[in-house]
């Protein structure tokens, strides 16, 4: 397993020493967000509400390796098809993707099940 580097945290007074010496002892940097800037977290904080909106929220988390498969494939699913309000409508790695075609031969779509048909994909049939 890769051992974590960091943690960034906010300056909150509930954040002790103590909780600080933890992250120390196993060598992770604790890097504080900057004084006074409550948006300083804001993209992480996004992301992570997302994550627990569409996915972590509706499954139960058995153990770590289970925890690892379903961040791994919203990962996937997140980058490689999901929609993007601030992409136009684009994944991530839409430029990876072969460009869609404006009159699909098929009428017939598939779905594909992401997290056992939690989260659908869909696609026009080849």
């Amino acid at each position: 397993m890769d051992s974590l580097r960091f943690l960034i945290r906010d300056r909150d007074s509930k954040y002790t020493d103590a909780f600080d010496a933890v992250f120390q002892a196993e060598d992770i940097e604790i890097i504080k967000t900057p004084v006074r800037a409550p948006k300083a977290n804001a993209h992480c904080e996004r992301v992570i509400c997302t994550l627990r909106r569409e996915a972590l929220d509706h499954i139960l988390i058995l153990d770590e390796a289970h925890a690892r498969h379903v961040l791994a494939e919203y990962q996937r699913l997140y980058n490689a098809h999901r929609p993007h309000r601030a992409r136009h409508q684009l994944p991530p790695q839409a430029h990876q993707q072969p460009p869609p075609a404006l009159k699909p031969a098929s009428r017939r779509v598939l779905r594909t099940r992401i997290l056992g048909g939690m989260i659908n994909e869909y696609s026009y049939a080849a």
